[in-house]
């Protein structure tokens, strides 16, 4: 409970601080919104032409777009720590952090809450009842899949900025596969198959960010469901044992920095 009170408490002293300087923080969920809308118009003008890519519609599309921008958002609004994890492992940032009463990780991911994930929250839940699919009937599982899907981003988050751990400089790299996470979860399934489809199931977990969402909502199952869930917690169980493994051996950077 009091590791429950300490996370909703840092949570809310970030957002204080994000909401003191009110214009930077609109302009930037703005522009992340505006951002979502124009990439979502090249799937817009392309599914006009050709209504049906492999099976997959628009309102398909929509879905997406719709959780995967929901559910990064709220990892970056909540947990925006985790964009800078890589960094602090390399530049000996962890040290002020590992000193602190509370869970380390739990210090790492909270200390920051960016702006843009509430222009992606905004978007993706436009994206939603654009497609039809959000209901008041269907909200509580919609509910349950973004927030699957937001644990998934995080766990795979923390596991690619864990590997300055054992690489150095590999800070760029760990940003490059989260963000090819992103990527990968906008586009249709159908599209990859073979090796490139069990890399995504994996490894790249868009799958189990964008894909088991989607298709729950297409066609509604129970073990599509189980297995979203169960994911998510595999993915945050597996980042907080690969991050605990890290910190045994991390080299303290010799900072002196007043942390409060």
């Amino acid at each position: 409970m009091s590791t429950w009170t300490f996370a909703r408490a840092l949570f809310a002293t970030n957002l204080r601080a994000a909401l003191a300087l009110r214009g930077a923080f609109l302009i930037q969920a703005l522009f992340m919104l505006i951002n979502n809308l124009t990439f979502f118009i090249v799937w817009w003008v392309l599914l006009r032409r050709v209504p049906d890519l492999r099976g997959w519609r628009l309102d398909d599309i929509e879905v997406l777009f719709g959780i995967t921008a929901t559910s990064f958002g709220l990892v970056v609004a909540v947990a925006g720590g985790v964009r800078h994890l890589g960094r602090a492992i390399e530049e000996g940032e962890l040290d002020t952090l590992l000193t602190q009463p509370k869970p380390t990780l739990l210090y790492a991911l909270g200390m920051r809450s960016n702006a843009s994930g509430v222009g992606d929250m905004v978007s993706g839940v436009l994206f939603l009842v654009m497609s039809g699919h959000l209901t008041l009937t269907s909200a509580p599982l919609l509910v349950v899949l973004i927030l699957a899907s937001a644990a998934t981003f995080l766990g795979c988050g923390i596991v690619f900025h864990s590997l300055p751990f054992w690489l150095s400089r590999t800070e760029t790299v760990s940003r490059q596969l989260w963000e090819l996470t992103i990527t990968f979860a906008i586009y249709p399934e159908p599209l990859f198959g073979g090796a490139l489809r069990l890399l995504l199931f994996t490894a790249i977990p868009a799958g189990f960010v964008a894909y088991l969402p989607a298709r729950m909502l297409r066609d509604p199952s129970p073990v599509t469901l189980a297995a979203s869930v169960g994911a998510a917690l595999a993915y945050v169980a597996i980042a907080v044992w690969v991050f605990d493994r890290g910190v045994r051996r991390y080299t303290s950077g010799s900072r002196f920095v007043a942390f409060g």
